[in-house]
């Protein structure tokens, strides 16, 4: 398998000498192409900074992040904004819509901005929507939906320009029990169906079942991590609760 992302001894600081805290300890993995990875870890473990980092919305302190083996750490402040709409798709716990635009118009923002031409846009927001199971709603406004179809959408906006990398920020955090397990079948979905490279941070042992490899954070460094393999997800699950008992907590229901 390729190797898409790679981490090399990633390091982050805050604060000044005499009071540095360490959000991210000396931290090294990768992912390969077509994976579906989690984090997961306790509150301030260091799992949202670190895809924070990944993310370029934050910078390291120390190490190297290379996507697709372009260096993520050396690219210019005035590049970044470009290089995160060309390479990354990102899904966030509040959906992150726009109340003024459809479900259409919300799907098709980063083509727009790309200046993709109107025929070809219609075209692959069709497909997308046709994917994820959203087409009856294209013409209704975020208000009109409900949780699960605005996070579905978000999917789609996210896919639509078929990024290196899907980076998820506890995705069911905003989802009843019924949408969180729409929204992660999807995902699971456009893993498999798309070939989607997917990284999730979640704290959720049920969310994290349904990737197929999770790294486990504390204290700013990797715990351990296990692979589901030939797994049930429901077997899988109970690994992970296994993990999070040893790390201290976090449980979760089987659903």
């Amino acid at each position: 398998m390729k190797e898409i992302l790679r981490l090399e001894h990633i390091q982050k600081y805050y604060g000044n000498q005499g009071n540095i805290t360490k959000a991210i300890n000396d931290i090294s993995f990768s992912i390969s192409e077509g994976e579906f990875a989690g984090i997961m870890g306790a509150s301030g473990s260091g799992k949202t900074t670190l895809l924070n980092c990944i993310s370029t919305i934050d910078t390291v302190s120390a190490g190297h992040i290379y996507l697709d083996g372009g260096d993520v750490t050396e690219i210019k402040e005035k590049e970044l904004a470009r290089f995160r709409r060309e390479n990354l798709g990102f899904i966030f716990q509040d959906f992150n819509l726009l109340d003024t635009l459809t479900i259409s118009e919300n799907i098709a923002l980063a083509l727009t901005i790309h200046h993709v031409p109107a025929h070809e846009i219609e075209g692959k927001v069709a497909e997308m929507a046709g994917t994820l199971n959203i087409t009856d709603i294209l013409d209704k406004y975020p208000y009109q939906v409900s949780g699960g179809q605005k996070q579905r959408c978000a999917c789609a906006r996210a896919m639509i320009n078929k990024p290196k990398l899907l980076l998820a920020d506890e995705p069911t955090g905003a989802l009843d029990s019924h949408s969180s397990q729409m929204l992660l079948s999807t995902m699971q979905s456009i893993n498999k169906q798309l070939g989607a490279t997917i990284l999730m941070v979640t704290h959720d042992a049920f969310s994290a079942s349904y990737a197929n490899r999770i790294l486990f954070l504390r204290d700013g460094m990797i715990f351990t991590e296990i692979l589901k393999g030939g797994d049930s997800r429901k077997a899988f699950f109970e690994k992970i609760l296994d993990v999070l008992t040893m790390l201290g907590g976090g449980q979760s229901d089987v659903r």
